[in-house]
């Protein structure tokens, strides 16, 4: 893909690129790479779900 130099696509295609590319430079097993993928996005999952958790329960307080 080929974005304008300095926008936020660029960066942010940039950004994953050199991961990429570090994970690989330092032979990594592509199953630990997969790992560590499926856990940042875990981790993410469970704060935004904590996030919501508690936005839901100050709307249950709100209604009431």
């Amino acid at each position: 893909m080929t974005y304008k130099p300095y926008s936020p696509e660029w960066h942010r295609y940039r950004y994953l690129k050199e991961a990429i590319d570090k994970y690989l430079d330092d032979y990594i097993d592509p199953g630990i790479i997969m790992e560590d993928i499926r856990d940042v996005l875990n981790v993410r999952s469970e704060a935004a779900y904590q996030e919501f958790t508690r936005i839901n329960q100050l709307e249950n307080y709100l209604s009431e």
